[in-house]
């Protein structure tokens, strides 16, 4: 059963999100907990699905991705089923990130891509070969301004 996130596991989780490489005997003096208890809350965070990935956070650019593409795709039919299996085909490698969105278009997706031509074989598999795809509009990034995965974490007062 989850348990509610109290104060302490805020803090640590704030910690964690800024490098999740932190030492536990760094975090734990920091949160004014043992070192212990620090490891048994982030392994009950990882259980309950709050801490879903430890990950490196990659530059794009420094690997030959230089071009980040948001896609909005729309859908010809909605039903449940047909939902489903574009939220499968939408779910593969080549795609950064996948939402499932309110409002004219049916998903937001992010791409990172080497160059145009990489771009166009992915949206003629994607998109132009998908007859659940009614249509779709590309925006090529000019400037990565803010690109990040933290959630916010509002703090409370630790707890005595």
């Amino acid at each position: 059963m989850n348990q509610l996130v109290d104060s302490f596991d805020r803090a640590i989780l704030s910690l964690l999100q800024k490098d999740n490489t932190t030492p536990l005997r760094v975090v734990a003096e920091q949160v004014h907990l043992s070192t212990a208890s620090v490891q048994r809350r982030i392994k009950r965070l990882e259980e309950n699905g709050v801490i879903q990935a430890n990950t490196a956070v990659i530059a794009p650019e420094k690997v030959g991705q230089i071009i980040t593409i948001l896609v909005e795709v729309h859908a010809v039919r909605t039903q449940a089923s047909d939902m489903e299996d574009l939220k499968r085909s939408f779910s593969g490698p080549e795609i950064q990130q996948c939402y499932y969105v309110t409002g004219e278009a049916d998903f937001i997706l992010v791409l990172t891509v080497a160059n145009m031509a990489e771009y166009e074989a992915i949206s003629g598999r994607l998109f132009y070969n998908n007859p659940n795809v009614k249509w779709f509009r590309t925006i090529v990034v000019m400037d990565r301004v803010k690109a990040t995965l933290d959630t916010p974490i509002p703090q409370l007062a630790l707890e005595n």
